[in-house]
């Protein structure tokens, strides 16, 4: 079997990288220190431009917890809506229930405000109390894969569920593990029986910066933040895919 492989960006120079290494397909998003937000309609828009494989964007407003008010649900909506006009190949979705169970009217709305775009059900899913029934609404709610690491922090610790939500699928949703996937591991998780892939490729380089103000950082406490950039490694995202297809 021959995995699609998505890798996770932040940007149109982090697609670059991911297409060049091999990748099928780049999800989008803002902050993925926080588990990823929704990236702004510039860079979405960059990130189109910037490359030929599908991009899919994230709405989700915020990081936390996938239980959201009227408010950021109403720009969720209007954030789906937005990217099917912008040209997205699919939008990544989650809302959860207060008792941790898939929010079905607000997904089946979020799936509506989306096609005919592909839909993919992000970790919310890993978050949910029985699995298997959000498997089943997620299917009946048309969303066409759930992303996940078997409600494990790992790919290969949530292994056990992996294979279980594969087969109660059987082809009505795909599943699409991640969860720390790397060419050391993800030919074993790939046998599975997984279609789909999803991980990440980041390495930190040093900033351009000449002058550094050693006072005051923008991302808190850790100064050196400020003047270290994380970028998609275009080998490292060609090494996991060679892994993986051998």
């Amino acid at each position: 079997m021959r995995p699609l492989i998505e890798v996770c960006i932040e940007g149109p120079d982090a697609a670059v990288a991911a297409e060049q290494g091999g990748a099928d397909r780049v999800e989008l998003c803002a902050s993925l220190l926080e588990g990823g937000i929704t990236p702004s309609l510039g860079v979405l828009r960059a990130t189109l431009a910037a490359v030929a494989i599908p991009v899919m964007a994230m709405a989700r407003p915020r990081g936390g917890d996938f239980l959201y008010s009227e408010l950021e649900f109403a720009a969720m909506l209007d954030d789906v809506r937005a990217f099917r006009a912008e040209g997205a190949a699919g939008v990544v979705i989650g809302c959860l229930t207060a008792d941790g169970a898939i929010d079905a009217e607000r997904t089946e709305a979020l799936v509506a405000a989306a096609r005919p775009l592909s839909v993919t059900c992000h970790r919310a899913f890993d978050m949910t109390r029985d699995p298997a029934a959000a498997l089943e609404t997620l299917i009946a709610c048309g969303v066409d894969r759930v992303l996940t690491s078997g409600q494990r922090p790992s790919a290969l610790a949530g292994l056990p569920l992996l294979r279980q939500l594969v087969a109660q699928a059987a082809g009505r949703i795909a599943v699409m593990g991640c969860g720390d996937l790397c060419a050391d591991n993800i030919a074993t998780v790939r046998d599975a029986g997984l279609p789909e892939l999803h991980f990440s490729a980041p390495r930190d380089v040093p900033s351009g910066m000449v002058y550094r103000n050693p006072h005051v950082g923008m991302g808190g406490t850790d100064l050196d933040r400020e003047y270290r950039l994380t970028i998609t490694d275009a080998d490292r995202v060609r090494a996991t895919i060679a892994a993986v297809r051998g």
